[in-house]
């Protein structure tokens, strides 16, 4: 070990250590794009903007899958107005961001029939209280959203009453109402 210094292993690399600062610019870096923080000092913000913008419709899509009857109901809109609601609001997973979306679309009186009937479901089935994580219900329960209502008894759910449709009756009769089980 010539030329070594005390401590040191000859064959043995200290992994590197990262630049004070990179770890706090990249937690910016990421508070920009996907929770409405501030934009990071150096960074284009032509490029920024697109990356978040690319970033909210990639949410909005994974949102979808989750909640087909609600993306559906609001259609052409449905990437505006996810968009506008989760701008400034960093992710808790598609299944509670959809759900957080469409409870605030019930308080302003702009739930579509599809999302409302697809809200009561949910909330018949399983517990959320907009913190934690969704639970599954354990005994019976009565749910009711937009004029729909969700009956869950022994782990299946009923939809007793579907919203009301403005334009109509849906061709595949949504309107009837029908078994769901998970």
């Amino acid at each position: 070990m010539t030329g070594a210094a005390p401590g040191d292993r000859e064959g043995v690399h200290e992994p590197a250590r990262p630049h004070p600062g990179l770890a706090a610019r990249q937690a910016e870096l990421v508070a920009a794009l996907v929770a409405g923080g501030p934009s990071p000092a150096g960074f284009a913000l032509g490029p920024l903007a697109a990356a978040r913008a690319a970033l909210l419709n990639k949410r909005a899509g994974e949102v979808a899958r989750h909640w087909p009857g609600l993306a559906a109901g609001l259609g052409a809109a449905w990437t505006a107005t996810f968009a506008d609601w989760a701008a400034g609001r960093p992710t808790a997973g598609s299944l509670r961001d959809g759900w957080d979306l469409a409870r605030t679309l019930r308080g302003r009186a702009t739930l579509p029939p599809a999302g409302a009937q697809e809200l009561a479901v949910r909330e018949a089935t399983l517990r959320y209280d907009g913190r934690s994580a969704p639970r599954p219900r354990r005994l019976p329960a009565v749910s009711r959203a937009g004029g729909a209502v969700a009956v869950q008894v022994a782990g299946r759910v009923r939809l007793l009453r579907p919203a009301a449709n403005v334009g109509g009756d849906a061709p595949d009769g949504a309107r009837s109402a029908s078994w769901i089980s998970d």
